[in-house]
Formats: C-alpha cells, structure tokens, sequence
C-alpha cells in the first residue's frame, strides 16, 4: 500500500455533478500511507454543503474495501464560502474587466447564437467586447462572423484575436479546416481552453463572453477553477426536454461559485407575417422555469428565418437596427440588463 496506489484509486471518485475525477481536477492535495492507516487530504472550493459530503462518502467506498488498508481517514478541507465569493469581479485574465459565460444544459438551443447576439449589443453600448468560442468541438464563431483568417502570434507568443463587427475574436475554427473535426480527450481539451483563457492577447475589454460547450462536463468546470466568471447566462428553449438540462445546468454553477445572472429563452415563438404567433416549442417555459429556479429571466427571443439567415452569412441579426427588428431589439434589452447586472469595474 502506497500513496501512487491511493492515488489511482481515487480516480474512481467523480466530482458531483462531472464525469471528471478528484485526481485530475487536482482535489486531493496529500496521501499518506503509515502502518493500519491512510490518511487523505482533499481540498475543495464550494458553498453546497453536499459536495463535500458526497466526496466523503465516495472516497471511503472506494478505500475502504481494499485488503490491508487499515484505518482510512478523509481529511476535507473547504475553503471559506465568503472568501471565494469576495473574488468575484476580479478577473484573472490580464486586460479585461468582466468575464460573462453563456451556457446551456444541452445542444441545440441556440446558445451560440445568443453568446454571439449577446457580444454584438454589448457592443452597441459603448463597451469593448471579446467573445471566445470555448465549444472546441463544435466551433461556430468562425462562421457566424464570418471570420476565415488564421491568428498570428505576438512578440509574447500569445495568440492575437481576430476582429470582426467591432469585437475581438476567438475560437478553434479559426485554426481548423472546414472539414477537419477536433479530436482530443480531456484533458487535452482542458489544455486549449486554458490557453484560449490566459495565453490570447485580450487586452482592454470591458466584457469577455465565454461560448461554452453544451452541458455539465470538464470544460465548464475548468473554466471556472481558471479564471473568475462575473456571471452566467443559461440557455433554453421552452420544452421540458430542454428545461431539464438548464435546471442541470443552474445547479452546476451554483455548486462552483458562479453567479446566475439570469435565463435566457431562446425561440420562445415563431411570428409569421399576418403578426400570429406560434409557440412551436411549448409557451413560456423559460418563464416559468426562471420563477421556479429563482433566477431572473432575461428575455425571450423568438424564431425567424432572418436570424438564421445573418448567422449564416456572417452579419449577427443583433447588427440590425434595434428600432425596426424585433429579435435585434430583444437582444439590445438584454444586453442592457446585462450591463446592469454586471457593471464594467
């Protein structure tokens, strides 16, 4: 019995929540292993009571079984609650102010569309905006700004985002050919999305809004353990099938310290040209979903050829003049609620 042993069977404790373990996420801190006793020293960061107590119970499930182990002791130590709060709206990234997420339980929900639409009327406020397309297996930036160039390197070896509408730019389909799929496990996956977090030249923005991929997994939980997010927005549209994840996806960010700023509906209806509308994906769940959970909604966005049209081309629909497009207008209402609940520092 030794600590390298300990070690890789610990690997078989997931963090609440994840598919990623204890060990890789670098939770356990120290293994000793004395005459009839082994004593682990685990370290977390998190206000949900339950986190650590699931910790607890998985780490001895898996150790106490094993032959001649002895005595096992699970040492935790949480860190202080308020003094992980109080880091919030400090960023880690050197030249930007405020780091926004945009994430959903689940695909196919438009959250790319929203992260993009979201950048843009940022934008329109007078405020300098990156946007990081962290969905390395599904990049869309790429196309939806219409954006082919690769990025150079700078004197410091980082990586020089690409511009387009006014907004810095960043995302792995900037550095792929169009038919060229990404293919890396994870922690090859954590590797990228660090390096587009902490080595691109930024620099200067007021917001940096943080495409995720869909759901719960490491990518999300590495992001937030690399660099301090002011808040997030989830993604929905408004069948249950979708609420279900966006709940998934709530509690997860909860769990890590992150702020909830709000819930955003995404196709909430479809408006044809006789003003009817059709609310093809079930009505106001998101509204609903957003009083149960607590959070604040908001804003609904409904579905229509032209936002798929200009997504496609490369000119976001939240480019289109507010005062004459609906889904353009609701867009600049939540970005305005955006800038309330996350002022720039």
């Amino acid at each position: 019995m030794n600590p390298d042993f300990i070690r890789e069977a610990l690997r078989q404790v997931r963090y609440p929540g994840f598919s990623r373990d204890i060990i890789s996420f670098g939770l356990v801190k120290d293994v000793k292993c004395e005459p009839g006793l082994v004593t682990v020293h685990i370290e977390i960061a998190t206000r949900d009571e339950k986190v650590p107590q699931q910790i607890f119970q998985d780490c001895h499930a898996i150790l106490d079984p094993l032959p001649d182990i002895g005595t096992v002791k699970i040492e935790i130590d949480v860190k202080d609650a308020p003094a992980a709060a109080a880091t919030i709206g400090k960023s880690s990234i050197p030249g930007v102010k405020r780091i926004i997420a945009v994430a959903s339980g689940k695909g196919g929900v438009g959250k790319s569309t929203v992260a993009a639409n979201l950048a843009v009327a940022l934008a329109a406020t007078g405020a300098k905006v990156g946007l990081c397309d962290c969905d390395l297996y599904g990049p869309s930036v790429a196309q939806m700004f219409g954006v082919n160039e690769r990025p150079m390197a700078n004197e410091h070896d980082e990586i020089i985002p690409l511009e387009a509408h006014g907004l810095k730019l960043m995302s792995m389909g900037f550095l792929l050919e169009d038919r060229s799929p990404v293919i890396v496990r994870g922690p090859m996956a954590t590797r990228y999305t660090q390096q587009f977090l902490r080595q691109v030249a930024w620099e200067d923005l007021d917001y940096l809004v943080l495409d995720l991929p869909p759901g719960t997994g490491d990518i999300q939980l590495t992001i937030v353990q690399t660099v301090t997010v002011d808040g997030v927005i989830i993604v929905t549209t408004p069948q249950e099938v979708a609420l279900i994840d966006a709940r998934k996806a709530v509690s997860m960010f909860a769990k890590v310290n992150v702020p909830i700023t709000g819930l955003v509906e995404n196709m909430a209806w479809f408006e044809c040209d006789a003003g009817k509308k059709y609310y093809i994906f079930g009505k106001e769940g998101g509204v609903r979903e957003a009083e149960h959970l607590n959070v604040p909604l908001l804003g609904q966005i409904p579905i229509n050829v032209e936002t798929r049209e200009r997504g496609d081309s490369g000119a976001p629909i939240a480019l289109a003049p507010p005062a004459s497009n609906k889904v353009s207008a609701a867009f600049h209402e939540i970005a305005a609620k955006v800038r309330t609940k996350i002022p720039i520092v």
